[in-house]
């Protein structure tokens, strides 16, 4: 068998790639989704999205913070 029958050459789509970077981000990413991310997404498109992924979450956390502690 090829390696083209084992990994189609399509990339991931947008859904795709937020359901793998948020599966990552996590630790719940499978080793078949691993794969596909390696053999046939952009690595710069998963590190824009870890950035944005990342300054969300963070961003995230300092507003509930800032909630909590002006409430009380």
């Amino acid at each position: 068998m090829e390696l083209s029958d084992q990994h189609p050459s399509k990339k991931p789509g947008l859904g795709a790639l937020v359901k793998s970077i948020l599966a990552a981000a996590i630790g719940v990413q499978t080793n078949k989704n691993r794969e596909r991310d390696f053999t046939t997404g952009s690595p710069l498109a998963f590190i824009i999205g870890g950035f944005i992924f990342t300054a969300l979450f963070i961003a995230s956390i300092a507003i509930i913070v800032g909630f909590v502690t002006s409430s009380q």
